[in-house]
Formats: structure tokens, C-alpha cells, sequence
């Protein structure tokens, strides 16, 4: 069982910077695959991006050189980054945890907000 707690969301205006920190209850971090996901209004919820066990990194074509996911396997914290916000960033952040083998089973966050306007 993974407890994740989010942080750091709030309203930037366009091309500013917002760091979300994730917090994970567990003393097997180090096994999960962490990643960030978005839901806005009326879409799915996609992946923005994903670090492995490994430090592999993982991001979707519209956040690449934006924003940065990194973990700390001492802390159980992974944060992502997030410079240059652009309207289209805004959406619903989830913190997400999945083991990296066997059958995928999610665990997520209750979510931080992220607005991005002027």
C-alpha cells in the first residue's frame, strides 16, 4: 500500500515557473515507477511524465524541455518542475505510483491544481 500526498500547485501567470513535490508513504519506493499526470475539464488524463527506479525519464512531446521530473529515493519524494506554463498546462496534477514489474496496479494523489492565466 502507497499514500501519496501532493504539494505546490497554485495560479502562474504564462511563461512562469510552479515545482509540485510529491511525498510517497512506503519503505519499497525505490520499486515504483513515479510519474505525473493532468486531467483538464472535459479531457482524459494523460501522463506528463514518469522516472524509473533508475532515474529514466519520461516525457510527452508538449511538456519536453519545459518541465523536469526528478525523485529522491532517500526522501520517497519525486517533483516535477515546470518552467515556461503556458495556458494549455492548466489542469488537475496527480501524483501517480506503480511497481515497475508484475501486474500494474496505480496508486495516485488527491490531485493539485494548476491554473495558468494572465
Amino acid at each position: 500500500q502507497v499514500q501519496l500526498g501532493e504539494s505546490g500547485g497554485g495560479l502562474v501567470q504564462p511563461g512562469g515557473s510552479l515545482r509540485l513535490s510529491c511525498a510517497a508513504t512506503t519503505n519499497i519506493f525505490n520499486i515504483y515507477v513515479m510519474g505525473w499526470y493532468r486531467q483538464a475539464p472535459g479531457k482524459q488524463r494523460e501522463l506528463v511524465a514518469d522516472i524509473s527506479s533508475r532515474y529514466s525519464t519520461n516525457y510527452i512531446d508538449s511538456v519536453k524541455g519545459r518541465f523536469t521530473i526528478s525523485r529522491d529515493n532517500t526522501k520517497n519524494t519525486v517533483t516535477l518542475q515546470m518552467n515556461s506554463l503556458k495556458p494549455e498546462d492548466t489542469a488537475v496534477y496527480y501524483c501517480n505510483a506503480h511497481a515497475a514489474i508484475g501486474p500494474r496496479y496505480d496508486y495516485w494523489g488527491q490531485g493539485t491544481q494548476v491554473t495558468v492565466s494572465s
